[in-house]
């Protein structure tokens, strides 16, 4: 699959994925505004306009990325891993199927979605993570 950022600076090239998980951690609300629709995209992603990345250490397992010069997201690292979650809106192709919620505690009233999916809490994706335990909804 193929993507670029708003200004085209940066462009990714990631095997083909076509499932959407959606994040409703504080996190993820709080870098876009709203839900994070992201591809599982896995390890083998790759990025041209390198200089044009910036990384924020979001977390003690996580980064997040975005574009320097237009500011689109770029992606959500586990660092562990090495496992790349890239925003839906920078590839493409629209032919996804939204799979999968996480934080769903962390949901706020104000928005729904109406797909019928598998939802996990913070406490489960954390304890799925081995992560410890953190209420401010943060990954």
């Amino acid at each position: 699959m193929h993507g670029q950022c708003l200004c085209g600076a940066v462009t990714i090239t990631s095997p083909d994925a076509r499932d959407i998980g959606v994040c409703h951690c504080g996190f993820c609300r709080r870098w876009g505004g709203g839900p994070m629709l992201a591809v599982h995209c896995g390890t083998d992603v790759t990025f041209t306009g390198t200089e044009q990345i910036a990384v924020f250490a979001s977390s003690d397992w996580a980064e997040r990325a975005f574009c320097k010069r237009c500011g689109t997201h770029l992606y959500y690292k586990l660092l562990p891993t090495g496992e790349y979650f890239v925003p839906a809106g920078v590839f493409e192709s629209t032919d996804f199927q939204l799979i999968s919620q996480i934080y769903i505690d962390n949901k706020p009233a104000y928005y729904g979605l109406a797909n019928e999916t598998p939802m996990l809490t913070e406490a489960q994706v954390l304890a799925q993570f081995g992560a410890p335990p953190d209420d401010t909804g943060k990954s």
